[in-house]
């Protein structure tokens, strides 16, 4: 399981010109969290990235989302698992599939909510539009 998790002031998903998912934190940051499901993640894989969108120190003052009670727009992304070492095109061999990742991602939302956290989310599946501002930039991968 990957994830890449971006500090922004703002961000939102799209889909089919319909505004589905959306954070607005100028004063606290939140953050946007890009994660995708690998078809062989151990069974507590979900678990680790939920606590690193969490728990990890990455918001203005080294302050973490449970820190500031920040926002969290999760978006599954399995094109992260894209393996690029061979050829010019990505290989998905490695992503997990709808059926498989879907209820990761609902588990990992599902956590996060039981912290406390607000999650906005994506559309599991669909084409989205995402749009971010990104404060920073400060970006980090998380592997699990």
């Amino acid at each position: 399981m990957k994830a890449v998790l971006t500090r922004v002031s703002s961000a939102s998903v799209t889909v089919d010109g319909e505004v589905v998912g959306a954070i607005d934190c100028p004063d606290t940051g939140g953050i946007l969290a890009l994660v995708g499901v690998g078809r062989d993640d151990s069974d507590t894989a979900w678990q680790t990235v939920a606590r690193k969108i969490a728990e990890l120190r990455i918001l203005d003052g080294e302050l973490s989302v449970l820190d500031t009670g920040a926002p969290v727009l999760l978006v599954s992304q399995f094109t992260l698992m894209g393996a690029t070492a061979k050829g010019r095109r990505p290989s998905w061999s490695q992503a997990a599939s709808g059926a498989e990742a879907e209820p990761v991602i609902d588990k990992i939302a599902a956590d996060l909510r039981g912290r406390g956290i607000v999650v906005q989310q994506g559309r599991f599946g669909a084409m989205m539009r995402v749009h971010s501002v990104n404060e920073g930039p400060f970006t980090v991968l998380v592997e699990a």
